[in-house]
């Protein structure tokens, strides 16, 4: 693109400046603001039996706004919550930035340690806590150095018998609110909205810092990328705390969707809600698909609606996708990370791709595609010269990313942010190719790249290969070390039935389909350690394999 900066002025400079008038920071609060005075009476959250509608949910995030600030929280002031997918963490996600603070979302499977790094790296000021979560986070700010204000919700819905850890309920606090809380878009939109810590499997997690632009602008793609239609109906199977929901929790008020809240992603509640609710969208990595298609019969409910499913990580196997479709489901896959506002990449489907067989379409499903229209550049670099690879298919660079969905940086780690940001892209750390048509696809992490007798292995090119037997349900592959070759591929298996493959057997299969130096020389059967987003834990992994 050309460099418009150089120029000297001109007439169009001239009296032409920015007025209130006519600019605004952009923010996702306003979505809400237009939801409740345009359909005020539709319903915006279901959570069990309770239906809230538009007007009463802006109305209780104003409240928390209003009752936040009456605490002295203001500008960059952390809000931290340990919370489920519940109402009290969609109205965090308006009510903490309607005060200028900044909203820090915490994994509900995260240990007591690591918690307490987070609160007192966010130098958190207040902290709303589900009594569900009160073991772990007692002792968490028993270690922590911070000390906040403690709010504890119980959920009317479905009671925890957890202990309060501090002097302020939820609803009590949020009664002394001010529901028509005169709270202000952002000075600049350029302001942190909110904090999300990336899953720290070297080391301590790093803070990675969104501002009020490029969630807005995530939030609008999400229903462009989405095609939701006005009033969609959205099950939150997706963790809310993962990169603020994909952005959801602010994209559903563009349209005035409704908000499923699901408490715990157990089959038999999300078949009811899709069936009872009229469900129409939902999110979740590929142990979402697995759990509702290995429901027991009983818990299966038939669907008269299409249901779009969004997953990220891991492509879907060619069967789970017939599986799937045939349950009444769209499967679309997208791609990104923590510090790209969640997913920024997506396989946008071209219609002359309906008329290919399963396999061949499973294997257009399993790229991860091309940017989102919020994104203005994804690319495959070499890392070390910055110069694009051959758009072949083949050639093995570095996935980047630059624009508006990029994030702010990581919090009071400067180097770390530089580093990420160097030659003036986001460097992701994903290797993949660039496919002549321009979508991309995924080969490896940096770091899960098993080089063996100075031959590169795609980890992922070999679970591919293992997905298609019909014996396997899930599996990672890692490096184990070897003497002889330096690293050989080392399988951990899920498989269907219990005995029903042997080692042997899994490994002739893969010599059937890959060179042979890729297939795995060892198979362990186990079942694969998953964080609470449903992604392997290959680090974990790793250190199985190398403790064989």
């Amino acid at each position: 693109m050309q460099d418009q900066t150089t120029r000297a002025p001109g007439p169009y400079d001239q009296g032409l400046a920015r007025r209130e008038a006519n600019y605004t920071p952009l923010s996702p609060l306003s979505f809400l603001a237009r939801a409740a005075d345009v359909f005020p009476d539709h319903i915006a959250i279901i959570h069990g039996k309770a239906k809230t509608d538009y007007r009463t949910f802006y109305a209780r995030a104003r409240q928390l706004g209003s009752a936040l600030s009456g605490l002295g929280i203001g500008k960059n002031d952390t809000v931290t919550v340990m919370l489920s997918n519940t109402p009290p963490m969609l109205e965090a996600h308006y009510g903490v930035p309607m005060t200028g603070a900044v909203l820090h979302s915490l994994n509900t499977r995260l240990d007591a340690a690591i918690i307490a790094f987070q609160l007192d790296h966010a130098e958190t000021k207040v902290v709303i806590t589900d009594r569900e979560f009160a073991p772990v986070m007692k002792e968490a700010l028993a270690l922590a150095s911070v000390k906040p204000v403690i709010i504890d919700y119980s959920d009317p819905e479905y009671p925890q018998d957890g202990e309060r850890l501090g002097t302020l309920d939820y609803e009590a606090f949020l009664s002394a609110g001010d529901a028509a809380f005169e709270w202000s878009l952002p000075a600049d939109e350029w302001d942190a909205i909110s904090l999300n810590y990336t899953s720290g499997t070297t080391g301590n997690p790093k803070g990675v810092v969104y501002h009020h632009r490029g969630a807005y602008l995530l939030a609008q793609a999400n229903i462009l990328t989405a095609s939701m239609a006005k009033h969609p109906v959205y099950l939150w199977t997706l963790p809310m705390f993962h990169c603020n929901g994909w952005c959801f929790p602010w994209a559903l008020s563009i349209v005035a969707g409704t908000h499923v809240c699901l408490r715990w992603v157990r089959p038999d509640a999300m078949w009811s809600a899709m069936a009872d609710e009229g469900v129409t969208h939902m999110c979740g990595a590929p142990i979402v698909m697995s759990t509702l298609l290995n429901a027991p019969t009983a818990a299966k409910r038939e669907l008269t609606q299409t249901v779009e499913f969004f997953t990220a990580a891991a492509p879907p196997p060619e069967a789970v996708l017939a599986a799937m479709k045939a349950a009444g489901f769209n499967v679309t896959h997208l791609y990104g990370l923590t510090e790209v506002y969640g997913p920024a990449v997506v396989n946008d489907w071209h219609s002359a791709w309906d008329a290919l067989s399963p396999a061949e379409q499973a294997a257009k499903k399993a790229r991860q595609g091309v940017r989102y229209v919020a994104l203005e550049g994804l690319t495959v670099l070499d890392p070390v010269t910055m110069e694009p690879v051959p758009a072949d298919g083949e050639t093995i660079g570095e996935v980047m990313f630059r624009g508006n969905v990029v994030m702010k940086g990581y919090l009071k780690n400067e180097a770390a942010t530089d580093e990420a940001f160097a030659g003036g892209w986001f460097h992701s750390g994903d290797l993949g190719v660039l496919h002549p048509d321009g979508y991309i696809q995924l080969k490896d992490r940096s770091k899960d790249i098993i080089i063996s007798g100075g031959e590169n292995i795609s980890s992922i090119e070999v679970e591919d290969v293992l997905y298609k037997h019909p014996q396997v349900r899930s599996v990672a592959v890692v490096a184990r070390p070897d003497e002889k070759w330096g690293e050989t591929p080392c399988a951990f298996v899920e498989v269907a039935e219990e005995g029903a493959v042997t080692e042997a057997e899994l490994i002739a299969f893969c010599r059937e389909r890959l060179a042979h130096f890729k297939a795995p020389r060892t198979i362990v059967f186990c079942e694969l350690p998953k964080t609470s987003t449903g992604k392997i834990q290959k680090y974990a992994l790793r250190e199985q394999a190398r403790q064989l």
